[in-house]
């Protein structure tokens, strides 16, 4: 390794060889004779690897932890150990970023017209358009609070509906429905599940989900685990989109939005719960990453 940086000096003309090589405690002989050595056949491929890994770093929103960047590797038909990733990730210098603590946006109606819950922590479906959940965020603008609603097929974890404005009145959720609706075309007794906020509970929201014959279904009052998968898709919008930049105004947060939910996260960024494949390929039939470089 002190061989290679006296390497990266000397050839970018920063300092002399004698002067790295002393700096560093080697001889000057010993570093000509390791440059006359040939390059081995495991460093030309960790060579083109680092080029693969931070290509791909560059091309994922979020910056991809080790994980995602060992899926997009093996979607490629690259099979390397997570290990070597992580190594050559370290040598990089990249990593995933980590998201913030998140702020509940719950609030609770005074006459909450009530409903089961029919998922029970159950986030899995067999099918599309059998299980929908939902929830709504919020974004600070330097206008104001931007408030998130979503409605995601909990059978391929896809974004299917989603609406974001400036308050956080019952048309909110609804109009994230709508967009649900005229893109799935569901069967009759499609379930939607979400938290007891104000929004989904309200009489409103009831008439609306008996009019298009969606069974609602609603989690135990403060328990974030009852809807775990609007909460961790909030998560990773927060992380690889929102804390990235400010927020000006409405306008400019829905232009982006649209480009994170639609091309990114629905058809590029990889979930660790379908083995690493998009929502997209998911749904396509796909069930193992091993699958796209066949």
């Amino acid at each position: 390794m002190k061989f290679a940086a006296i390497a990266d000096w000397v050839d970018s003309n920063t300092y002399p060889v004698t002067f790295m090589c002393e700096e560093l405690g080697v001889s000057v002989s010993g570093y000509y004779k390791w440059r006359k050595k040939p390059v081995s056949a495991h460093a030309q491929a960790d060579s083109m690897l680092s080029a693969l890994i931070r290509q791909l770093h560059t091309s994922l929103a979020g910056n991809p932890g080790v994980r995602r960047i060992h899926a997009g590797l093996a979607a490629a038909g690259h099979r390397v150990g997570r290990k070597r990733v992580h190594r050559l990730m370290q040598t990089l210098g990249l990593q995933g970023r980590h998201p913030k603590s998140f702020k509940r946006t719950t609030v609770h109606g005074d006459a909450p017209v009530p409903a089961p819950d029919l998922i029970a922590r159950d986030f899995t479906a067999a099918a599309p358009n059998q299980k929908w959940c939902g929830d709504i965020t919020y974004v600070k603008t330097w206008n104001g609070w931007a408030y998130l609603a979503t409605v995601i097929d909990l059978h391929s974890r896809k974004v299917v509906g989603w609406a974001i404005d400036t308050h956080m009145r019952t048309t909110l959720v609804t109009d994230a429905l709508d967009m649900a609706i005229a893109h799935r075309r569901p069967p009759k007794s499609v379930i939607f599940h979400s938290d007891r906020g104000t929004q989904y509970t309200s009489t409103d929201f009831a008439k609306y989900c008996k009019r298009h014959k969606i069974r609602r279904s609603l989690g135990r009052t403060g328990i974030c685990y009852d809807n775990a998968v609007s909460e961790s898709f909030f998560a990773t919008y927060k992380k690889e989109l929102i804390h990235t930049r400010p927020w000006p105004n409405l306008k400019t947060l829905k232009k982006y939005t649209f480009a994170w939910i639609e091309t990114y996260y629905n058809h590029t960024r990889r979930h660790s719960t379908l083995g690493y494949l998009t929502p997209a390929e998911y749904e396509l039939g796909l069930r193992h990453i091993n699958e796209l470089a066949a």
